[in-house]
């Protein structure tokens, strides 16, 4: 497995063009959290601005937590852009299974666009995967973690990340299990839409793969640990959270990675 401190030199070094259709609760935390972790962002949604936008763009974030029927138009327009540029697409599925709109929208844009990573929670993924999960807005529950990463990794022929208490990253062929993060992470909102702007800078740098996805949901984590040792709470955990990404050593953050390979009985 490549470690987190060769992707992080090469994602400051290129600063990679992230852009993102996203939540527009968290907007503005997903575009200081790309700044952070060594990209750039672009945050526009105008049909008649954003595919031109995305024709710039090393990956593009599509995020459905706040999306509406003129949104996931953009969304697909912008897909099919980053498909014909080369950039890499990763789809958050936000509450996907709560609403049939939502279901419908995601079900949409993996039948329009060539999706590499689909970065979602547990409830969310096991869904998609046809197996146990629950969602209750925009939060979810239950999943068989590493079984329904690696289902639907296959199903879909994309890279998907599991974020969680533990964290799955899965291509079908080789699974990780990922154990860094802070329990703070989950008193906040926008952890997740955060977690796949991040995502979007390293497979923006590094394409698709397991090894670039798991190295950016393990850096989060470890930014989330650093942050929780001097947060008071939530409020004083968010920008300690950014300083963690800004300031991370990447040698310091490959001892503190804790991953490791996973046999599922798939």
């Amino acid at each position: 497995m490549e470690g987190i401190s060769g992707l992080l030199e090469a994602v400051r070094k290129k600063v990679p063009l992230v852009h993102q259709i996203t939540n527009y609760v968290t907007v503005n935390d997903c575009a200081n959290a790309t700044i952070c972790a060594g990209g750039s962002p672009v945050m526009t949604d105008e049909i008649g601005d954003a595919p031109a936008m995305t024709g710039f763009a090393s990956a593009l974030v599509l995020n459905i937590g706040t999306a509406n029927a003129r949104v996931v138009d953009t969304m697909i327009a912008c897909g099919k852009a980053a498909n014909d540029a080369g950039a890499i697409v990763v789809l958050d599925p936000v509450g996907v299974g709560a609403t049939e709109f939502r279901t419908s929208a995601v079900d949409l844009i993996l039948k329009k666009v060539e999706v590499g990573v689909i970065k979602g929670n547990a409830g969310e993924i096991s869904i998609m995967a046809g197996e146990a999960g629950k969602v209750r807005g925009v939060d979810s529950a239950g999943g068989s973690g590493a079984t329904a990463a690696e289902a639907l990794a296959k199903m879909t022929g994309t890279v998907v990340g599991m974020s969680g208490p533990v964290d799955y990253v899965s291509d079908g062929n080789k699974t990780y299990i990922l154990s860094n993060g802070h329990e703070t992470m989950g008193r906040i909102s926008g952890t997740g839409c955060m977690l796949s702007s991040v995502t979007g800078c390293y497979v923006g740098t590094k394409g698709a793969s397991v090894d670039a996805v798991a190295a950016a949901i393990s850096a989060f984590g470890i930014a989330g640990e650093i942050a929780g040792r001097d947060a008071g709470g939530p409020g004083t955990f968010k920008p300690l959270l950014f300083d963690a990404l800004y300031n991370m050593d990447g040698k310091a953050a490959d001892r503190m990675r804790k991953i490791k390979p996973c046999t599922t009985s798939m």
